[in-house]
Parts: C-alpha cells; sequence; structure tokens
C-alpha cells in the first residue's frame, strides 16, 4: 500500500539533539500504521541519505519508540548549529523533506 507520511503521522518535526546533530521525529495518529512502518523497514539509512544528501555515517541512529508510537532519526549535522552559513540554528525546519514522502507498507 502507498501512503504519504502526512497521512499517517500526527507529528514530523525537527530539533537540534545539541549543536552537532539534528533529530527528526515522526510520531504516527495509530498504532497499527506505526506497527506496519516498523516491521516494513521503509524509514532506513537509505531513505535518510537520499532524502537529506549525506552519507550513511551521518545517520547516528535511527530508534522505533513503541510507547510514543515514533521514530526518531539522529543525524550529524554538516555545519555546526549558529556556525558560519547555518541557516537553522534551532534545527526546527529540517523535516521539510518529510513531508512529500510517499511510503510503501
Amino acid at each position: 500500500m502507498r501512503i504519504r507520511l502526512t497521512d499517517i503521522a500526527e507529528v514530523i518535526r525537527s530539533k537540534n539533539a545539541g549543536p552537532y546533530q539534528l533529530t527528526l521525529d515522526i510520531i504516527f495518529k495509530e498504532s497499527d500504521t506505526f506497527l506496519k512502518v516498523c516491521k516494513a523497514k521503509v524509514i532506513n539509512k537509505k531513505l535518510i541519505t537520499g532524502l537529506y544528501g549525506v552519507t550513511e555515517d551521518k545517520v547516528i541512529n535511527i530508534f522505533e519508540f513503541k510507547p510514543a508510537k515514533a521514530i526518531k532519526v539522529t543525524l550529524a549535522r554538516t555545519i555546526p548549529s549558529g556556525s558560519l552559513g547555518d541557516t537553522d540554528v534551532y534545527g526546527a525546519q529540517q523535516h521539510a523533506p518529510l513531508l512529500a514522502l510517499e511510503l510503501y507498507i
């Protein structure tokens, strides 16, 4: 089944995880859908590297947190927060590539 992430997620957000890391949070509306996405392993390093144009070593962790129906992705920031050239000090706008994502589950 093909479905847009924005249709099945209650929250899609990004934020700093310190000055050198960025966290992406996907919190699902329903447990069943969350479990299907987790089982299909469609949120993976290959997907994240493609969306964010980084190498796999920059994807620090992908963590499925069942009590919150959430998937958390931690990335190494390409530019430390607040450094010259940083365009999003708080990392609050880095979730945008996830908004157009379609998954096959």
